[in-house]
């Protein structure tokens, strides 16, 4: 095991010796890591946290720390990271709160970059990416290969859905279309199928054209959303299913 003399890691923790702790790093007394994890230095993981194989954390990123929230009176609540994430420097991951189920959860394959800031009870899919200084206040929940541009600020309770990208600077309010790309130019809009993203994920030119004509009746027919829904349901194809479910069961409304 690679502790360096100037880390603390207190009675109670488990650091398996494939793990690597560097300098003026603290692990707490309720810390559990996977095998092959790396704390390059000044690395901060608190709380009752269970963290899975192969992570890297950078230097001055806090991890399961107390959450950002004035109700919190230091109930034992949780952090859950999967496998190998990239998590830069000062990043921020609160634990969860009694009120919002009492889990923040980061999935596996994401990267996290500079400053970006996981709030209390997020669920953070597998193979997300967090750009430099995104930030997801409470409950928060990012699906599966999405892409959070940088300074993007993403409202409580907002739903982002599968393969979403989201330009830089965009305020999430509104509940973010799967497999749209968003922006903020004036006004926050979808702009379209993420046609570039999904041919990279291996999607095919028939699934991206049937997403395409369904996004065209959402966004570029006269129909209001009911509308076209109705004619979407019409479509074949699992991902515009996929689509008009997130649609329904939206609570905040979506983001168009």
């Amino acid at each position: 095991m690679s502790i360096h003399p100037s880390a603390i890691v207190a009675p109670g923790a488990v650091v398996p010796e494939s793990c690597t702790v560097g300098p003026f790093s603290t692990i707490g007394p309720e810390v559990v890591l996977g095998e092959e994890c790396r704390l390059i230095s000044h690395v901060v993981i608190d709380g009752r946290t269970r963290i899975g194989a192969r992570n890297t954390f950078y230097p001055f990123s806090n991890i399961g720390v107390a959450p950002q929230d004035l109700k919190y009176k230091g109930e034992l609540t949780e952090t859950v990271l999967g496998d190998d994430n990239t998590i830069r420097e000062s990043v921020t991951i609160s634990r969860g709160t009694v009120g919002g189920g009492g889990v923040t959860r980061l999935g596996s394959h994401n990267l996290l970059m500079t400053c970006a800031h996981v709030g209390h009870d997020c669920h953070v899919g597998s193979h997300v990416i967090m750009a430099n200084a995104a930030t997801l206040a409470g409950h928060v929940i990012l699906e599966d290969f999405v892409t959070l541009g940088a300074f993007c600020p993403v409202h409580q309770f907002c739903i982002v859905g599968a393969h979403a990208f989201i330009g830089g600077g965009t305020i999430v309010t509104q509940d973010v279309l799967p497999f749209s790309k968003t922006s903020s130019r004036r006004e926050n809009k979808a702009y379209g199928v993420n046609a570039m993203g999904l041919e990279r994920r291996g999607f095919s030119p028939e699934r991206i054209k049937a997403l395409q004509k369904a996004f065209r009746l959402l966004l570029v027919s006269k129909l209001n959303t009911t509308q076209a829904l109705e004619k979407m349901r019409e479509l074949e194809g699992e991902d515009v299913a996929l689509l008009v479910r997130f649609i329904e069961k939206s609570e905040r409304g979506v983001i168009k």
